[in-house]
């Protein structure tokens, strides 16, 4: 069962386009763009709550208001797979910082490493988008998550393709114990 804050994007589109990129024949192209398609209506949904700021804009036929993104969030792909996903948030959010994050496995201990972290040290409250096509274990998720909480990231949101109910269930559990997510 997914917590109250997973959210499922249920949608014909969205289901299409998972189908084309779990496909095994599926060629390099079309996963790429189907990737990058599903990114589209994940970061779609996943800044529906971004806050907005009112400005004034001039239209073709006179002087209005509009909305502007208040504080774009910082994007975090976890490397290498999140990169996948990285150019089409950025379409969407093109004013967004960027910080890049790659995870590997210690093949000694089995706990996650950090071999590249380009994120701010003083994220100050920011919002986060940390985006990671595929939730397997959690593992890697968790760690981005801990280095981003430790550099004071605000509001986080995770954005996956796919998710295994294991991925779940740990990213869960641990997301309650050490965000105080409920």
């Amino acid at each position: 069962m997914l917590g109250p804050m997973a959210v499922v994007v249920d949608h014909p589109l969205v289901a299409e386009r998972l189908t084309r990129l779990r496909d095994k024949t599926t060629k390099r192209a079309e996963f790429r763009r189907n990737l990058a398609e599903l990114t589209s209506f994940f970061v779609y949904e996943a800044v529906r709550e971004q806050p907005v700021v009112v400005i004034e804009i001039d239209s073709p036929l006179a002087p209005t208001k509009g909305v502007a993104i208040a504080d774009p969030p910082i994007v975090v792909p976890v490397m290498r797979a999140g990169l996948g996903m990285h150019d089409a948030t950025l379409t969407l959010i093109p004013n967004a910082r960027v910080g890049f994050v790659g995870v590997r496995r210690d093949e000694e201990t089995f706990m996650p490493h950090a071999y590249v972290n380009t994120v701010p040290e003083h994220l100050a409250g920011r919002r986060v988008l940390v985006l990671d096509p595929m939730l397997a274990t959690g593992g890697s998720l968790i760690h981005t998550c801990e280095l981003l909480r430790h550099a004071s990231a605000g509001h986080m949101t995770v954005v996956c393709v796919l998710a295994s109910p294991q991925g779940v269930a740990t990213f869960g559990d641990a997301g309650d114990r050490q965000f105080g997510l409920a």
